[in-house]
């Protein structure tokens, strides 16, 4: 007779790299894995320079913060030449700490490939320090697209708000160019490209088959009917008419004005104003908002558009998540924050929530 006993699933197994040694990303690894909760969903494989982990939790173990003993992480230790390790300073990032940083970054895509990992976490690096180093590239995000042999791929920033459990998903177009390029950048097979991504993404990855996208217009008001900008009214409608079309089992909304975009996302995030008589208590007091009105992704057209909102509400909260990889990837959306790193006081927040998005997203794709 069959067993009554579903098997049991595979459990995820994420590299973490340890990001710019010079910055806050040793500091916010050490708090992040103090968090025995962390180990219930997926296991962590730590790829940096344990001598570096060390030397930050003896620095800092003394402020009585809790943190995870360097000696017990499971990790693959890439010792720094002398030379190389005497110039990692915390705080002062420069091309010994790119160097690190990118080796670090290379040796876990290189594991994950083989196989020995399903997703890979990335704590921040500094593009600056990359390319003191001699790596020219604009981010990990294209590092990591280079050496898995691919050319489409997307940016994508997920938040869950503290306030509600709405899930934010922000996907831009265009990402690291400067905003003059913008207009000349976006094509319709560059849109098509993204929304067939965030489609693939949304029904894969997060189990949403017939999703609500919400895309964002290029030029104030839309364009205006091409009074204030003729990007719209030129191609970008037609281009949506279209995709309508190419998928129906989708409802794309659109083209919304950028200035009118996020409001239904910021009282999906943070819910309604509290009312005379409200306690305060979302258990007791029933909101008259539906976070049904706000999209299960939205798409933005450049890097700004789609960032400040995110950051505005989702600053601790949002997780960079690179789309169209043969693995999971995610990172913290924020950065290196050198004039705090060696001082205890950043927050692993967003470090938190990148591991547990990659333990949900990995276990998705898991059999």
């Amino acid at each position: 007779m069959p067993s009554s006993h579903s098997p049991q699933r595979q459990r995820p197994h994420l590299a973490l790299t340890m990001g710019d040694p010079a910055s806050i990303g040793p500091e916010i690894i050490l708090k992040a894995l103090a968090d025995p909760t962390l180990s219930q969903t997926c296991d962590l494989t730590v790829i940096g320079t344990r001598s570096l982990l060390i030397q930050t939790y003896q620095q800092l173990s003394s402020q009585g913060q809790p943190l995870a003993d360097p000696d017990t992480l499971s990790m693959i230790d890439l010792p720094l030449d002398p030379n190389t390790l005497n110039q990692i300073i915390p705080g002062q990032g420069n091309a010994a700490s790119g160097k690190a940083s990118f080796i670090y970054l290379e040796t876990a895509i290189a594991h994950t490939l083989e196989g020995k990992f399903h997703g890979i976490v990335t704590a921040p690096i500094a593009k600056s320090c990359w390319k003191a180093a001699g790596y020219d590239y604009p981010g990990q995000t294209e590092v990591l697209a280079q050496k898995a042999q691919i050319d489409r791929y997307g940016m994508l920033f997920v938040g869950r708000s503290p306030y509600t459990g709405w899930t934010l998903r922000t996907l831009l177009a265009t990402t690291h160019i400067p905003l003059n390029r913008v207009s000349q950048t976006l094509t319709p097979e560059l849109m098509s490209l993204k929304l067939d991504l965030l489609v693939n993404c949304l029904q894969r990855d997060f189990a949403i088959e017939n999703p609500k996208i919400v895309i964002s217009g290029l030029n104030p008001h839309s364009g205006e009917n091409g009074q204030l900008g003729t990007e719209e009214k030129d191609w970008l409608y037609p281009w949506l008419e279209t995709a309508k079309k190419q998928y129906p089992q989708v409802e794309l909304i659109g083209l919304v004005p950028p200035d009118t975009l996020w409001v239904n996302p910021a009282k999906a995030w943070y819910g309604n104003p509290l009312k005379i008589g409200q306690t305060g208590d979302p258990s007791r007091d029933q909101p008259t908002l539906t976070m049904k009105q706000a999209g299960d992704a939205y798409l933005a057209l450049y890097h700004d558009q789609g960032l400040i909102p995110v950051k505005l509400m989702a600053f601790d909260q949002a997780i960079n998540t690179t789309i169209g990889l043969p693995f999971i990837r995610t990172s913290p959306d924020h950065g290196t924050a050198f004039d705090i790193a060696g001082q205890g006081i950043a927050r692993d927040s967003s470090l938190q929530a990148a591991i547990e998005l990659a333990g949900e997203l990995t276990q998705q794709r898991l059999p």
